[in-house]
């Protein structure tokens, strides 16, 4: 459970650095990255999985480009679902996207977030 909340605080953090990066990004609170940061995490670990299966043969076929098509529809989903949070454009949400994975990893390799394994 632990890992749960670092992994949150830090795709929270990534959220807010990424609207303060990106002009076509905006996020009226902390709070509302913080909801962000869940429901990314929420669709990332139940949906995205089952999007990937469905879409194997046209992922195969773009040699794994649809991947990045999949992010950026995660990321408008939660653009709809909350109304503090705004991603003007699908390159703005794809480079959004690209940011909170680098910078959320880089928080959690700062902060020291426990693997998988580290916590049995």
């Amino acid at each position: 459970m632990g890992r749960f909340f670092a992994r949150t605080i830090a795709t929270a953090l990534a959220v807010l650095f990424a609207a303060w990066i990106l002009k076509g990004v905006s996020v009226d609170s902390t709070i509302t990255a913080l909801f962000v940061a869940v429901a990314l995490g929420l669709l990332n670990t139940f949906i995205k999985p089952l999007l990937v299966i469905l879409t194997i043969p046209i992922t195969v076929f773009t040699l794994g480009l649809f991947l990045l098509v999949i992010n950026v529809v995660i990321v408008l989903l939660v653009d709809d679902w909350f109304d503090g949070f705004k991603v003007n454009s699908w390159f703005t949400a794809l480079v959004f996207s690209f940011i909170v994975s680098f910078v959320g990893s880089l928080i959690e390799k700062l902060i020291g977030v426990p693997k998988d394994d580290d916590e049995r």
